[in-house]
């Protein structure tokens, strides 16, 4: 294929390079001169493991070559990738003055071409930026219409400095925003050579993907590092805690716990989180990251409410309250929460769990139910109909089976809050808000 890259920073040298040796016809365009004549040399303008070699290979072999032209390069290639940097502003927010720019020269370039080109922006930028700004730049110095004369994709990269080689042509996955079943394909073929999952999916997501991947890593390094500095206080080798942790792929590191959804509750998780959060204090170590994870649970059960009182409706029913379906637990059950906060503000509320229910709870719980929450037990309606006939509000705790056919008995005025994604991939609408989705 024939491919124009904008950028010959980091990632645009690398993924020039990288194209090139697979075979494809690839150009590199950037407005330093030097980093051109660099590459037509056959050198790197980066230092990284092994991409001078690659460069060297096929400047010579003639799959690669550098300019400054912008309009050679579009009119020249079929796909146009974006590597420009998107660096940050003294106030956190990012720098797209470079990917503007570099989308209007390309648009520039689109309104003397006939075929038709797709661009994809290759640069870290928030979602929402295609449709706010590099396609309404595009269109403008175009004068053509995305998605009709020429298309628009995401390509996210994930290249680590130092393995960026490697990362390549072994990356856990290929990603692919493409809102165009045709682009996507053509795209796609860009990685015919690397042996990974591809995924095409919207370009919202896809531009979403590559912040939620990196701000997990960031999570996962300060997650570690409080750990880490909890165990020096104590006296524990931290390395010989976290070795063992992360050979728990079922669990620690795995989709579990992942999906978005509500608040976390039980027996265990806020109890344990409360309690080595005290321990670091009384050993004097900061830890802001366990400490959050706490608050931030709190503000999803805040959500939840905020979610029903935004209905206007007064009269609830909640489906599932235990912490989770399949279980008679209250303890901590994040729902029990947002049941408690409605009756303080007024609320005509009903409940239905068949897993919990006086004549059949025992033990803690039972005791827990009729001395802590007494209040919440005489609003227990005998069944889903009961609850359903009740209600202008639904919300739905948790995943029990028998409510997903709630959707079926209700009026078309009523509200279904869904806090678990019982309905597969339904997202919200007027009746139906998701917490997250």
């Amino acid at each position: 294929m024939r491919i124009s890259i904008f950028g010959l920073g980091y990632v645009g040298a690398v993924s020039a390079a990288c194209f090139a040796a697979d075979g494809h016809e690839v150009i590199g365009v950037d407005v330093n001169e030097t980093k051109v004549n660099i590459i037509n040399s056959g050198k790197s303008p980066i230092i990284e493991d092994g991409i001078s070699d690659l460069i060297n290979k096929t400047v010579a072999n003639g799959s690669l070559r550098a300019t400054t032209a912008v309009r050679e390069a579009v009119l020249s290639t079929d796909i146009s990738l974006v590597c420009v940097g998107t660096p940050s502003n003294p106030n956190g927010s990012l720098r797209l003055d470079f990917v503007e720019r570099v989308s209007e020269q390309i648009g520039e370039a689109l309104a003397q071409k006939n075929a038709f080109h797709i661009v994809v922006i290759r640069s870290t930028m928030l979602p929402g930026t295609i449709a706010t700004l590099v396609r309404p730049a595009l269109e403008r110095s175009s004068g053509k219409v995305a998605g009709t004369d020429f298309d628009l994709c995401v390509n996210p990269e994930f290249l680590r400095e130092g393995t960026s080689i490697h990362d390549f042509y072994s990356p856990p996955f290929t990603l692919i925003g493409a809102d165009s079943s045709e682009s996507g394909d053509e795209i796609r073929k860009l990685y015919s050579n690397v042996d990974a999952p591809i995924y095409v999916i919207p370009v919202g997501a896809a531009e979403m993907v590559k912040y939620a991947c990196n701000c997990f890593h960031g999570l996962k390094v300060a997650f570690a590092n409080e750990i880490g500095n909890i165990c020096k206080a104590s006296g524990i080798d931290s390395h010989e805690v976290m070795d063992v942790f992360v050979k728990d792929t079922k669990l620690n590191l795995s989709p579990y716990y992942l999906k978005p959804g509500f608040a976390f509750g039980g027996s265990c998780l806020p109890k344990d989180l409360r309690a080595l959060s005290y321990r670091a204090k009384e050993l004097d170590v900061a830890v802001p990251v366990l400490e959050a994870t706490l608050s931030s649970n709190l503000l999803q059960v805040e959500r939840a409410v905020e979610m029903v009182t935004s209905t206007g409706k007064k009269k609830v029913g909640v489906l599932g309250f235990a912490f989770k379906a399949g279980t008679d637990d209250l303890r901590e059950s994040p729902i029990v929460a947002v049941i408690e906060r409605l009756i303080g503000k007024g609320y005509d509320v009903r409940l239905f769990d068949r897993e919990v229910s006086i004549a059949k709870l025992i033990g803690a719980n039972k005791d827990y139910i009729e001395n802590e929450i007494p209040h919440i037990s005489r609003l227990m309606a005998e069944s889903v109909d009961d609850v359903v006939s009740h209600s202008e509000v639904i919300v739905i705790g948790n995943k029990d089976e028998e409510f997903t056919t709630v959707d079926s008995l209700i009026s078309e005025d009523t509200v279904i809050v869904d806090l678990v994604r019982l309905f597969g991939n339904r997202t919200s609408d007027s009746n139906y808000q998701g917490i997250c989705w």
